[in-house]
């Protein structure tokens, strides 16, 4: 017996070791519901100590609101025995001793021993599962409200949840959804193998995707559908799960191939009508309620039926020549009125009352009718639904509709455009002339018709000057100079001629039945009518042209030598002075080979690198010193010799190489100003011309930025130098590529200043450092009191704006002094050196600086004198020699 009640006490021990050890909170009551074991566990889920509820009534600790009833349950239990609660799990509020809810659950065991029956309760914490359902069931009440799809898929891609928005979109039910491969279940003869293929393995790399996709559903309607698919890894950085948001975006993708189908048919150049009936077709396969028809209205407000394929024959016919108006059903009054007009019930809206009759026969009850406008706002047509019962049109059809409205303005724009555009397949858009390729069609048919004994002549009209014109005023005023052209030139044609322009600045004057003399009498006119100055941008611009004479047959046969000798005569009255008129010759075609032999040189020189630069110094008035040097490109050819800068920089322009030359240009000058200093030459600064082509060019800072770098020059060593055409250019990207080299602090200098139409407020607004006098205005500035009227404004301008002014062209020490007088700040020209090579300007400088220095201490000579010091001391100074 002793040995039994020994076996037991150490089972009953054990029993409770074992129990403080449960990671389940376990809680014994007596007979009388006293707490008689409470282990650690349930110190950490309750926040009591053990002291503090050992030997208490267990409802201390349930929630306060079932406390007075708690030991009523257990009693009941005792005596009853009926066990609804033991045996079992459930989960319960347990409330903290610091007043904090959790959620535990609880399952308890029932026991008698000599004849006291006790309870235990075992409890776990599950307030993070609690929350985890609670959150997993919100969510999935969202997800089956919402209106749009959303997959989950487990680890094997196979559909673990679908909301009610899928199945009501592809109509399978949830036992025909979980478990299945959404690739499988929506998969359809059309379905995009390639496009799935890149979504896994986008997928399997853990990447997020968004992809159109064309699926199915069950009953195998095409359906298309966005799909935003994101991945979802475990702990380990597997794949878990996708979640799937699915939209429908079949409309979208109906009236995408919609459009796409009349595009296509418009690029083909089909006929309108053909066009419009295809449109209407598809419209009502894709809105099979519906009945279409597109009215045009043309410029007298009748009516002209396009399409209506399927409108009772005679209907359309029964419409054409309508007038439009308020009362003339719902696309007369639409078109009348510009907005759209629904009769929902044909039979007793007032706008059918005298139409009612043929679309009530054909079982048509209802029409919508949308106008269709022109970019200028003209009603040029209308779209029209029917229905077959009275109702309104639903948010499909408004989708259809707006995208027909559009569809139908291009085509009909178009149609009405054909006119138009084989118009400007043969004339010029800015000025109505006829083109080149029409001009040669009417010169060869001038020439197959023309009489044995009569001759044609052209004229071939090039303006002089135009592109300065362009430059300073900007392209919009150049293009009304070219349209007051053309209108002098036709004043001077005669029935039979024709006035063509080429392109540019390039006009001809096929003159029929017209000799060599006739045509020099017509071009003395119009050197006489173009010489009457033209107002243009607030401006008198005065007006000429060069023009090149040539005959058929004396001179060529055929339309391509006529135009060639004609643009050889034309050259030479360029270089004879402008404003005047060559008759060709055979030795012009010497010319213009030779001008042919010179671009190809100047191409291969600019290719080779054979031009030079030669740099004349810049002088400041106020003592002499060196301001900088100007970078003046020099061409020596092997065959050709000297190439002035006159001759090749124009033809540069005109080939097309100048924006070459100019970077070229800037990165030799960087790179010789580099070596002087390097070499201990002290040249401040050098200037370099720039064409404005080159200021088109986007890149064009970070190409100043990277030579700079290159040749670790500061910023202010470059000046670069623009003509008044940039600053007056309306194109926004020279402007920022101004702003841009100033920036990298470049100067920038505005050269030959007071010759062109620099608007003051323009400069202003401008990042210019320098002005710069055009050479012109030296030759007579001693004496001429115009042209010391202007270099004085400049002047003034330069300093108002804080700008420096340097004057081109100086050859006299008068004109030096009176600049100097007038505030100029800088001189260069002939009185101090012509553009010298490198080596010679290097020689030039150091005894430029050896005579500044030699100056000033003649000054400081004088200086002393005049303070009246030993004659030993002056005579060392004025050698030059250190006193002892």
């Amino acid at each position: 017996m002793h040995a039994d009640s020994h076996n037991s006490e150490e089972t009953s021990e054990f029993l409770l070791a074992a129990l403080e050890q449960a990671i389940d909170a376990v809680v014994i009551i007596d007979g009388d519901n006293n707490i008689t074991h409470f282990n650690a566990a349930a110190e950490r889920l309750w926040g009591y100590p053990r002291h503090e509820v050992l030997r208490r009534n267990v409802s201390c600790l349930v929630p306060v609101h079932i406390q007075a009833h708690h030991n009523g349950y257990i009693e009941a239990n005792r005596a009853t025995g009926i066990d609804r609660i033991v045996g079992t799990s459930r989960e319960v509020k347990i409330t903290r001793k610091d007043g904090s809810e959790i959620w535990g659950a609880l399952s308890m065991s029932r026991v008698a021993i000599d004849d006291e029956i006790i309870y235990m309760g075992f409890v776990r914490d599950v307030s993070v599962e609690v929350r985890q359902r609670e959150a997993l069931a919100l969510h999935a009440l969202v997800a089956s409200r919402t209106t749009r799809m959303v997959l989950v898929t487990d680890r094997e891609r196979r559909i673990a949840y679908a909301n009610d928005a899928f199945f009501r979109m592809f109509g399978y039910s949830a036992s025909e959804s979980i478990g299945q491969l959404p690739s499988e279940l929506l998969a359809g003869r059309y379905t995009d193998q390639a496009t799935l293929e890149r979504l896994r393995r986008q997928i399997e790399l853990g990447n997020d995707v968004e992809e159109e996709i064309l699926a199915y559903t069950k009953s195998g309607n095409e359906v298309w559908i966005s799909a935003a698919i994101s991945a979802v890894s475990d702990g380990q950085g597997e794949l878990k799960n996708l979640v799937m948001l699915l939209t429908d975006i079949t409309e979208g993708k109906l009236l995408q191939s919609l459009q796409r189908h009349v595009l296509e048919a418009l690029a083909l150049e089909t006929p309108i009508r053909d066009v419009f009936d295809m449109l209407c077709r598809r419209v009502e396969i894709i809105a099979p309620d519906v009945v279409s028809s597109v009215l045009q209205v043309d410029a007298d407000g009748l009516i002209h039926p396009l399409a209506g394929p399927n409108l009772p024959a005679g209907y359309c016919q029964a419409l054409d020549g309508i007038a439009i108006g308020p009362d003339v059903g719902s696309c007369g009054a639409a078109a009348a009125l510009g907005f759209p007009v629904l009769a929902q019930d044909i039979a007793t809206d007032p706008r059918w009352q005298l139409y009612k009759d043929v679309p009530l026969a054909a079982g048509l009850q209802a029409c919508w009718s949308s106008p269709i406008k022109a970019k200028d706002g003209r009603v040029i047509g209308t779209f029209a639904f029917y229905f077959r019962e009275p109702r309104a049109p639903n948010r499909w059809h408004q989708k259809i509709v707006d995208a027909c409205v559009h569809l139908g303005a291009l085509a009909i724009e178009r149609e009405e455009s054909r006119s138009q555009i084989a118009r400007l397949a043969y004339h010029d858009m800015l000025t109505g002339l006829p083109n080149r390729a029409h001009l040669r069609q009417l010169t060869e048919q001038a020439i197959q018709d023309c009489p044995v004994d009569e001759h044609i002549a052209l004229i071939f009209i090039d303006l002089d000057h135009f592109k300065d014109v362009n430059d300073t005023l900007g392209h919009s005023v150049g293009d009304e100079l070219l349209v007051g052209v053309s209108q002098r030139l036709l004043g001077q044609t005669r029935p039979g001629d024709v006035l063509s322009r080429l392109g540019g600045d390039e006009f001809i004057l096929m003159l029929s039945n017209c000799d060599a003399e006739g045509a020099t009498t017509i071009a003395r006119r119009i050197t006489d009518v173009l010489a009457i100055p033209m107002r243009l941008g607030g401006r008198t611009v005065p007006v000429s042209a060069s023009m090149g004479i040539s005959v058929y047959p004396d001179n060529a046969t055929d339309i391509d030598s006529l135009m060639k000798h004609a643009d050889a005569a034309m050259y030479k009255a360029k270089q004879a002075g402008r404003s005047t008129h060559r008759v060709f010759s055979i030795d012009m075609n010497v010319a213009a080979e030779q001008r042919l032999v010179h671009v190809t040189a100047l191409r291969s020189a600019v290719a080779q690198g054979h031009l030079k630069l030669h740099y004349q110094p810049q002088i400041r008035t106020d003592g002499g010193a060196l301001y900088g040097v100007e970078a003046l490109a020099r061409w020596h050819d092997p065959v050709l010799g000297e190439v002035l800068p006159s001759k090749f920089i124009p033809l540069a322009e005109e080939c097309g190489l100048i924006e070459q030359i100019g970077v070229w240009s800037m990165r030799e000058a960087c790179r010789q100003i580099a070596l002087w200093r390097n070499a201990g030459l002290d040249v401040p600064c050098v200037s370099v011309n720039l064409s404005p082509l080159n200021f088109h060019n986007a890149n064009l800072a970070a190409v100043v930025a990277g030579v700079i770098r290159e040749n670790c020059l500061p910023p202010e060593t470059l000046m670069l130098e623009i003509t008044e055409g940039v600053i007056l250019d309306e194109n926004s990207a020279a402007v920022r590529t101004m702003d841009a080299i100033r920036k990298l602090g470049v100067g920038l200098s505005l050269d030959d200043f007071g010759t062109g139409y620099s608007s003051l407020s323009r400069l202003a607004q401008l990042p210019i450092r320098e002005l710069k006098i055009d050479r012109s205005f030296m030759n007579n500035i001693e004496v001429d009191a115009g042209a010391r009227a202007i270099t004085t404004a400049v002047v003034r301008v330069g300093q108002s704006l804080k700008m420096s002014v340097v004057a081109e062209g100086v050859e006299t020490e008068g004109q030096r002094s009176l600049l100097a007088e007038l505030g100029c700040d800088v001189v260069q020209g002939f009185l101090y050196a012509p553009a010298l090579a490198p080596a010679d300007f290097e020689r030039w400088l150091i005894q430029h600086c050896a005579a500044q220095a030699y100056t000033l201490l003649r000054e400081v000579g004088r200086a002393l004198s005049a303070a009246q010091l030993p004659e030993k001391t002056l005579a060392r100074v004025s050698a030059g020699k250190p006193s002892q």
